[in-house]
């Protein structure tokens, strides 16, 4: 039998922070709302060791209109989520994902003329 070399990290926990199943459902289904709106057309999701990040795009090759972080160390100050603009301002942080996410469901109210 040879001798094989272990995937890097194979067998050792991993520290970096993760969206669970129900955290991602909650943003998957705002994402769905948003690009059937037309408003958003791509996403990407980076796992850190301090922060898991989501982060929506108009288009590809551009920066994010807006990340979704979940920070857990912050749990019991600002709360472990917060939605940032393009520019890097926190326009919205606080315990409760579907309240954070709120501030973004905005974009989909619009004046019917």
């Amino acid at each position: 039998m040879p001798n094989l070399t272990p995937f890097p990290g194979q067998g050792q926990p991993v520290d970096q922070v993760v969206f669970d199943r129900r955290e991602l459902g909650t943003i998957m289904g705002l994402y769905g709302r948003m690009v059937a709106a037309g408003e958003w057309r791509d996403y990407g999701m980076s796992f850190l060791r301090e922060v898991a990040v989501f982060s929506v795009f108009r288009r590809t090759a551009e920066t994010p209109l807006y990340r979704i972080e979940k920070r857990p160390k912050l749990r019991n100050r600002q709360g472990q989520y917060a939605v940032i603009g393009m520019d890097g301002r926190i326009l919205k942080r606080g315990s409760d994902l579907r309240a954070v996410l709120r501030v973004l469901e905005r974009k989909l109210i619009r004046a019917v003329e």
